[in-house]
């Protein structure tokens, strides 16, 4: 999904976005034409996923295309997708790495009317004249702001009360306020309640009354595991909850032979942890000694500003018992900051957003990082490796860092929030 219908195009068509806000000369065209290259789909309807075929295949595996359903311990039974003679085959383990699909929420009408998901999207080579996108999280705010930098109208409808809610709202006011300067609709606290096809295009009824007009609905209000049980994992004797979900252990292991990798495991839904697991998976299901640790996951959003976030906030660090506080620093008024230009902004203005630590008091270590600023897809690794490892505070603020640098204004939250413990 992420290579050729998500994270890919999407961070490719962001960019030639932010390209065409900064006044150069980048028709849809070009952007269109740039994207179909990246996922491999240049002069042809679907991309074409040879590339990524061939390294399984040097690899020593063997590639089978079909529709796979297991019908016992070990044993799988595939449709070839060519129309032949269904084939078993047969393993000493099996590793499910199947994904998720798009959450369609029960909105009357939706259904009739016709609706967008991410594949479309992504994937579209001529723009709308306007579009409602239905959720405020990472999909839907990417995808807003592309379409808003490409003059397409848009209005964003997110029921929380903030756009990117499970982002510290430090972030969620950052990307919030450029997305709005930007042109923008953003409606929070409200949701669609019916949607009908009319004229050349679709009306939206939300919750508080009021009703939008665009030739097109994009749904992007989250996934869902895909359904192991269409897939027979009982057949293999693992055990499924009423939702149909089983629950691994931290080898991602299900059952007897049975290993998941990635959204179908049921955690956090992206594909460097899909990646991350996928290879635990594979060296448990070789008999390796192998655990998942997933203490310290990085959460980023590749809006401009760009948001990045690992571990917790200080609401749910003192939720957990930890004598936690918070220290920040303003990404606008740092070296780094000054340096930058804001998108749409002054010419004496420098680029907005904020770096945040959440700090353990009694151990003296990060339990938390937030930032919305450029590059704070990058520089939230460095907070990632600090969770994982447990490296003292004291040991953050005396790392020397490049200047002028992101990274240098998160060593300086680090000195502060040291002097802070004592």
């Amino acid at each position: 999904e992420c290579a050729f219908w998500a994270c890919m195009p999407s961070k490719t068509l962001l960019d030639a976005a932010r390209w065409r806000a900064m006044g150069a000369d980048y028709p849809w065209e070009r952007a269109s034409e740039r994207r179909d290259w990246m996922i491999s789909r240049e002069g042809i309807p679907y991309p074409d996923d040879g590339g990524h075929a061939r390294g399984a295949e040097e690899g020593e595996g063997e590639l089978v295309r079909g529709e796979a359903r297991i019908v016992g311990p070990g044993r799988v039974e595939v449709r070839p997708a060519d129309g032949g003679a269904p084939r078993t085959v047969e393993a000493r383990a099996l590793v499910i790495a199947t994904g998720s699909v798009p959450v369609i929420p029960p909105i009357d009408g939706l259904q009739e009317a016709g609706f967008w998901t991410n594949r479309d999207a992504t994937s579209l080579r001529e723009l709308p004249t306007s579009i409602v996108v239905l959720g405020g999280g990472p999909v839907g705010v990417e995808m807003a702001q592309v379409y808003v930098r490409f003059g397409v109208r848009t209005v964003l409808v997110e029921g929380n009360d903030r756009i990117l809610p499970r982002d510290h709202p430090k972030s969620s006011a950052a990307v919030a306020a450029q997305l709005r300067e930007e042109g923008l609709d953003i409606r929070t606290g409200v949701r669609a309640t019916g949607v009908a096809r009319g004229g050349a295009g679709r009306t939206v009824e939300l919750s508080d009354g009021t009703t939008l007009e665009a030739s097109v609905v994009l749904v992007a209000v989250g996934r869902r595991p895909a359904d192991l049980r269409a897939l027979g994992i009982e057949e293999a004797g693992v055990r499924l909850d009423d939702r149909g979900a089983t629950s691994p252990d931290e080898s991602l292991r299900v059952g007897d032979g049975v290993f998941v990798a990635g959204d179908v495991a049921g955690g956090l839904q992206f594909t460097h942890v899909a990646d991350y697991e996928g290879r635990i998976a594979a060296r448990a299901a070789l008999g390796t000694p192998a655990r998942a640790d997933l203490s310290a996951v990085p959460r980023t959003t590749f809006t401009d500003p760009e948001t990045g976030a690992v571990g917790l906030t200080v609401e749910e660090a003192r939720s957990k018992g930890i004598d936690a506080f918070e220290v920040t620093a303003d990404f606008a008024t740092s070296a780094r900051g000054f340096t930058l230009e804001r998108v749409g902004g002054g010419v004496k203005e420098g680029a907005p957003g904020h770096i945040t630590a959440v700090v353990d008091r009694d151990r003296g270590i990060l339990c938390g990082a937030f930032a919305a600023c450029p590059g704070a897809s990058e520089l939230i690794s460095e907070a990632v490796l600090a969770i994982k490892q447990g490296i003292p505070l004291a040991v953050l603020a005396d790392t020397i860092r490049a200047f002028p640098t992101g990274a240098r204004v998160f060593g300086n939250v680090m000195g502060d929030a040291v002097r802070q413990l004592h």
